[in-house]
């Protein structure tokens, strides 16, 4: 084992992959969590006894955890039990028409044909192919590797294939792009959905993002036990390669010595010497200053606009009318109002779209529960800081409102409100610092977007990014992405210079 020494503040997707990677190379790693447990927004909470998933419910990209595994000489099936899904999800709609999608495209082709029409199942197979032509471009030459601009992601493509760059499309809206596929509209507010996934809104956000629709088709797998099951499965991979997690402690400031990283200061005071510090939270953290000026001066302020935030529920309940599958969306009747209302006017949507994951089905919906099942539902809200949180009368109306689009599509639901657990995007600003809410880092809205994320690396030597916030991107595969890029960079720095002085033991300082 290497003396290098590596702090990783926070055990979001980001932080654990670092944490392993790091771990899987021999360097010493201590990773400092304000939570209980890790898994930062893949998490999940107790309601009348029973674990409920109240951050990602599914995991797409399996291959990231399945190479992150195998870097550490381990495999993901002998941490974690994982079930791929062929139906990725129920769509519903309060005309009363409903459509399946699937992860054969032969077989969705035929669901939308019968839906939309010959036209449109046509349209949709030529959508999958160019969602696939983004995705392929863009996996190996942007998602996996290290943040570059437009310039030099081009020269990465080869300026050969002017057919694929042009494929990627980011001068088009994804909601104009669904045009050239989907007459009917409510296949493009279906495919549209995707944008939010992001964060963000299809009328705002480049057609690139239609590649997120074939990561979904690639292959969609439930966790057995719930999502945050993986999140424990790489915490204990990391400890079995000598990582140590210190729990319900905060880094507080970032320590320089000599124009570089020296180590941490948590928030019981204590002094950790360090090499290299990987920073597993939002990067506006950063930015207030709040972990020291030379943090600050080390990323770029981040984008104005925010991505979006959610209203949620998590609760016990007996459901009825409405055949549910382990994920259903019931859509609202005007996507362009919800999205004004998001984004434009900033206020929860007038009409919302709500997903509804019933955890205690499977993806086939043969078998109905005998009695109160796990459910969480989800409208999106926009990003609100916790000194500015929704009046009672607005989260009252939303629910609502959302309640009412289910039973009109159908779906009633007997529920405990003594036992519901209701999260406001303020929880969420509390919860996640310097966010205000944001579940998704930046919106990912017009062509320099994407660009505009920070890399693995900043401009303090020693100090490097992992997150949602950063590049890639956000979701679970995309912020793994970003823990294994900042652990890398990190390990080629450091190969680089000779061992650093360690940071002043006043105060206590541990070695461990």
């Amino acid at each position: 084992m290497t003396e290098r020494r590596v702090v990783i503040a926070g055990a979001g997707m980001g932080g654990l992959a670092a944490a392993v990677a790091l771990s899987a190379r021999g360097f010493r790693t201590t990773v400092i969590e304000a939570a209980d447990r890790p898994g930062g927004k893949m998490r999940a909470i107790a309601v009348a006894g029973r674990p409920i998933d109240v951050g990602p419910t599914v995991l797409t990209m399996r291959w990231v955890f399945d190479r992150m595994f195998d870097e550490a000489g381990a495999s993901v099936s002998d941490w974690v039990s994982l079930v791929r899904a062929e139906r990725l999800a129920r769509h519903a709609w309060a005309d009363g028409s409903r459509l399946d999608l699937f992860s054969d495209v032969d077989r969705s082709a035929d669901a939308v044909g019968r839906f939309a029409g010959a036209r449109d199942a046509e349209g949709y197979r030529r959508f999958c192919k160019r969602a696939q032509g983004i995705y392929e471009t863009l996996r190996d030459s942007f998602i996996t590797g290290s943040r570059v601009g437009p310039i030099e992601l081009a020269g990465r493509i080869g300026l050969s294939r002017v057919g694929a760059i042009a494929r990627i499309s980011p001068f088009t809206t994804m909601w104009q792009a669904l045009g050239d596929h989907f007459a009917d509209p409510r296949l493009r507010q279906l495919f549209g959905r995707y944008a939010t996934y992001c964060g963000s809104s299809p009328f705002l956000a480049p057609a690139t993002l239609m590649l997120v629709a074939h990561v979904e088709r690639e292959g969609v797998w439930l966790v057995e036990g719930g999502m945050a099951e993986l999140a424990e499965a790489m915490r204990r991979l990391a400890e079995a390669r000598g990582v140590e997690f210190r729990f319900e402690q905060k880094v507080a400031r970032i320590l320089v010595e000599g124009g570089r990283v020296a180590g941490v200061v948590t928030d019981r005071g204590e002094r950790l010497a360090a090499d290299a510090v990987v920073w597993n939270g939002d990067v506006g953290a950063l930015a207030d200053g709040g972990l020291g000026p030379e943090a600050r001066r080390a990323v770029a302020a981040p984008a104005a606009e925010r991505s979006l935030s959610a209203m949620t529920w998590a609760m016990s309940a007996r459901a009825g009318g409405f055949p549910l599958v382990r994920h259903n969306v019931f859509f609202s009747r005007d996507s362009q109002a919800e999205f004004d209302d998001l984004f434009a006017r900033a206020r929860l949507p007038a009409g919302p779209t709500v997903y509804v994951c019933a955890q205690d089905r499977d993806d086939s919906g043969a078998e109905e529960p005998s009695g109160p099942e796990r459910v969480f539902c989800l409208v999106n809200a926009p990003a609100r800081p916790a000194n500015r949180p929704l009046t009672a009368a607005e989260m009252e109306i939303c629910e609502s409102t959302a309640f009412r689009l289910l039973e009109r599509c159908g779906l009633t639901m007997d529920w405990d409100a003594g036992t519901t657990v209701r999260t406001t995007p303020a929880d969420f600003a509390t919860a996640y610092p310097s966010t205000q809410g944001a579940l998704y880092g930046p919106a990912t809205h017009g062509w320099k977007a994407t660009f505009a994320r920070e890399g693995a690396a900043t401009k303090l030597p020693g100090l490097y990014l992992a997150g949602g916030s950063v590049h890639p991107g956000p979701g679970a595969p995309m912020a793994a992405l970003s823990g294994r890029q900042a652990a890398l960079r990190a390990m080629k720095d450091l190969a680089s210079i000779g061992r650093s002085s360690p940071a002043a033991t006043r105060g206590g300082m541990s070695t461990r």
